[in-house]
């Protein structure tokens, strides 16, 4: 099976237009033609299958046959992590999450944040090609680089964690989080947290966790974290 994504689709859509570039691959690389099915997502959990009405290497139009419902979270997960000084690293981070199943990424600027900017746009990309290639039909959202003080401003009614690696003591994120519930988890740069940042969390309504005794590299401390919760709501 292959996934192709048009995150215009709705519920009660009935045709459907793929770019001049889409069209050119499904034309000229996949040697798609009329009458073929294609599986296709929105990225909002629907899956539709679409027939091909009419293709050429500049156009192919849909019709949409059917739609269901697939993979959607009985949880949800929002993980913000500091930008990392390696756009490759970054990426993986994003591309494993996306198979695992994350609900919510936002990259932010901590005092020891080696990078200050991101690409958001190449990002999405990474995440849409992830979950093209995994046949999720689930796309996690990718919000806007931010500072961490200003992170801390914004109100939410989830369960709120920050994993930091300082001596302090701290429940394991396995024994602290409940099935289906709505969490949010702090991963820190390289360095971890300065004190200051982490009694800034921790006012804000931030529990400390441990993802266990091994210390991890951002990229992989976010990861784990997004297991130990999948695993949880199996």
């Amino acid at each position: 099976m292959q996934l192709f994504y048009l995150p215009e689709l709705e519920k009660n859509s009935k045709t459907a237009f793929f770019s001049k570039d889409e069209s050119k691959h499904i034309f000229k690389v996949l040697r798609k033609k009329t009458g073929d099915i294609l599986s296709i997502t929105n990225g909002k959990h629907l899956l539709f299958d679409g027939k091909i009405k009419s293709i050429s290497k500049t156009s192919c139009e849909i019709q949409i046959l059917n739609c269901i419902e697939k993979d959607k979270l009985n949880y949800s997960l929002h993980i913000a992590i500091s930008s990392l000084k390696s756009s490759e690293r970054f990426e993986w981070f994003l591309e494993k999450a996306s198979e695992i199943g994350i609900t919510e990424i936002s990259p932010i600027i901590c005092e020891r944040s080696e990078k200050k900017h991101i690409n958001v746009q190449r990002l999405n990309k990474v995440l849409v090609a992830a979950m093209k290639q995994s046949l999720k039909c689930h796309l996690p959202v990718l919000n806007q680089l931010i500072s961490l003080k200003e992170f801390l401003k914004i109100k939410s009614n989830e369960e709120l964690f920050i994993a930091h690696c300082n001596d302090s003591k701290k429940q394991l994120l396995l024994k602290s989080i409940k099935p289906k519930s709505k969490i949010t988890i702090l991963i820190g740069p390289e360095g971890d947290f300065t004190e200051l940042e982490i009694e800034h969390a921790l006012k804000s309504g931030f529990k400390p966790v441990s993802l266990g005794n091994s210390r991890f590299r951002a990229e992989t401390a976010a990861i784990v974290a997004s297991h130990i919760v999948s695993i949880i709501n199996m």
